[in-house]
């Protein structure tokens, strides 16, 4: 470890008597909550009146179009991005009300990009995640959580790799391990799979469901569709800073809606082996396919129209 790292860690030792180490949720129970949410930004309301909740032991994704507000929505509710109105709570109580020592014990977020200063090693990056941690009586499994976190993501192998000499797959990856081994059991990722190839795509979002299915839970921004569909047990697509739908990606994702979420005509076909919804693009010279055909194919209901 280096010795920036391990003074630091030692500092907040000495200041981390007397935080509240949260209890494993109960299944179902409500990690974070959005009321109301209204955010501006630039003198734009960029989200108007958002309601939603993330529970333990699901996925939710967050999809949408390029400014639609899922960023700013995953800011808002890890406590990064005030509110302009409305409320955000993380486990129970008001975002306002919790230290942010103690906050970092409930929430981990990962951002879009991950950039230090400095040339640590890779596996002091991961072991920052275990920084809110210090002066606990979880202190003690510090190693074996930054060991768990890096075989999970697969960057054991370059721990002693400066992370600023690593591409941006391999960086993306080493941030999701500090996050894993930050421990918290609500998990906040911001597009984690924009800069990794095919494999370590599903990697991330097979981690996502590992955690949920071990009680975490996890809300992710995605834009492919795809993905949210095959990993995530509840999507809510965004449209111009509001909640288009909300629910089981079978059920919402719909050809119509997301024709016109994302101005680009769609079918939605079932997967002929898992029967999970395929979003796929309707590209020139192709015909679009008539209204309410592909729906009633994927439910079975001759006749069903787009919502």
């Amino acid at each position: 470890m280096s010795v920036r790292l391990r003074s630091g860690l030692a500092a907040l030792r000495l200041r981390g008597n007397g935080r509240t180490v949260p209890a494993r949720p109960a299944p179902g129970a409500p990690l974070a909550e959005a009321t109301d949410l209204r955010v501006r930004l630039g003198g734009r309301e960029v989200l108007a009146g958002i309601g939603l909740t993330v529970r333990a032991g699901e996925v939710l994704a967050l999809v949408g179009p390029n400014g639609a507000g899922k960023s700013t929505l995953l800011a808002a509710l890890s406590g990064d991005l005030p509110a302009a109105s409305g409320e955000v709570r993380i486990d129970g109580r008001p975002m306002g009300d919790w230290a942010a020592p103690e906050l970092a014990l409930r929430r981990a977020v990962l951002p879009q990009s991950a950039e230090l200063a400095f040339p640590f090693p890779v596996e002091d990056v991961v072991r920052m995640g275990r920084a809110p941690w210090a002066g606990t009586e979880a202190a003690g499994s510090d190693e074996e959580a930054v060991a768990a976190a890096m075989a999970a993501t697969e960057v054991t192998g370059f721990a002693a790799r400066p992370f600023s000499g690593l591409s941006g797959g391999e960086r993306a990856r080493v941030a999701l391990a500090r996050v894993l081994a930050q421990g918290a059991p609500l998990l906040m990722l911001d597009e984690p799979t924009a800069a990794l190839d095919l494999r370590h795509q599903e990697l991330v979002l097979r981690i996502c469901r590992e955690r949920a299915a071990a009680g975490d839970g996890v809300v992710v921004v995605l834009h492919d569709l795809g993905l949210a569909a095959a990993y995530a047990d509840r999507v809510a697509v965004l449209h111009d800073g509001r909640i288009a739908v909300d629910g089981p990606p079978a059920e919402v994702f719909e050809d119509g809606l997301l024709s016109r979420v994302y101005r680009q005509p769609v079918e939605v076909l079932p997967h002929p082996r898992t029967g999970a919804p395929l979003v796929v693009p309707v590209r020139d010279g192709e015909p679009e396919p008539p209204a309410g055909e592909q729906s009633a194919v994927r439910t079975g209901r001759p006749g069903l129209t787009s919502a």
